[in-house]
């Protein structure tokens, strides 16, 4: 960790990922040159992660919680105790390549307008990541995904808007939303946001954060291939009915918030169907295979996150 005054404040918010946020923060320490500080949250891990930490780097900022706040008030504590002229969000399963948070901090100098800034991601195999940024939530990109448009054109810009289709990400560009695993901003734009909205407990929250600094702030969050760090979340990872409720609810409050007033009701409708085209679909290609099951699950607990966090 750098001595002098830090330029940028590293959060990392942990969670039974021991072995991983270990290798996270070594390779943080190997890979950065610009003056840091490393502000740890443990949300109440079982697994030692705290302890383990502790012991490997006793010169961080560990806040080890004695209970699990979720990812958005985890930094949300951290950021109240950050000095640097940035906050860098970096999830606790990546690695960081090449001095990646360097030249992120770089290229934030060179893009002062942009306001919130981000880099590429690759999966463990060090194969594109694409899930560094998204599109805003459309009318548009809800139907593609509802008809399954999408699914049967993953490559196109048009069918797959909400994901960048078909842009491999190696070069800079304007992005609406940068994701939470690797994402830049200024302390003081982080401080007048007022951090993440905490309505958002896991999921959605660097999405509202990034559209709310568009709409206040005038930020057109950018980013940049030359930035590389390993996510390995969702590589492999398994549908998991409760994820998904938890994820769908996010999504939910965020057309609440973010779609335009006139568009609201169709989107809601066309977003609502989604999960049963999905359980559709399984069932008649895989009939009783996991994802349907999982699928009729997520259908059948809609209640619990077709209105949101207000249903």
């Amino acid at each position: 960790m750098s001595v002098s005054a830090p330029k940028v404040s590293i959060i990392v918010v942990s969670y039974n990922t021991r072995e991983m946020t270990l290798e996270c923060l070594r390779s943080v320490q190997a890979e950065t040159r610009v003056p840091y500080e490393l502000i740890v949250v443990d949300n109440t891990s079982t697994d030692g992660s705290a302890e383990a930490i502790a012991r490997e780097f006793p010169d961080i900022t560990l806040l080890a919680e004695g209970e699990n706040h979720g990812f958005a008030k985890a930094n949300n504590i951290a950021a109240e105790r950050a000095y640097g002229e940035y906050i860098l969000l970096l999830n606790p399963d990546t690695v960081v390549l090449e001095g990646a948070i360097d030249k992120l901090v770089t290229f934030a100098e060179q893009r002062p307008d942009a306001r919130i800034w981000g880099g590429r991601t690759l999966y463990g195999d060090h194969s594109l990541n694409p899930t560094s940024c998204w599109r805003r939530m459309s009318l548009w990109n809800i139907f593609c995904r509802t008809f399954g448009l999408t699914g049967i054109f993953p490559s196109s810009p048009v069918f797959n808007s909400e994901a960048y289709g078909g842009w491999d990400r190696s070069a800079e560009r304007p992005v609406d939303i940068i994701t939470g695993c690797f994402l830049l901003i200024g302390r003081e734009d982080w401080q007048s946001l007022g951090g993440f909205d905490l309505t958002f407990f896991m999921y959605g929250e660097e999405a509202d954060l990034c559209l709310r600094a568009a709409q206040i702030l005038g930020a057109a969050p950018r980013m940049t291939p030359d930035a590389v760090i390993v996510h390995y979340g969702g590589a492999s990872e398994k549908i998991r009915s409760d994820k998904m409720v938890r994820l769908l609810k996010a999504k939910s409050e965020l057309i609440t918030r973010h779609i335009p007033n006139w568009q609201r009701p169709l989107a809601k409708a066309l977003f609502g169907f989604w999960p049963l085209t999905r359980r559709l679909v399984f069932s008649v290609l895989r009939p009783g295979g996991d994802n349907a099951l999982v699928w009729s699950e997520i259908w059948k607990r809609r209640q619990e996150w077709r209105r949101g966090f207000s249903g």
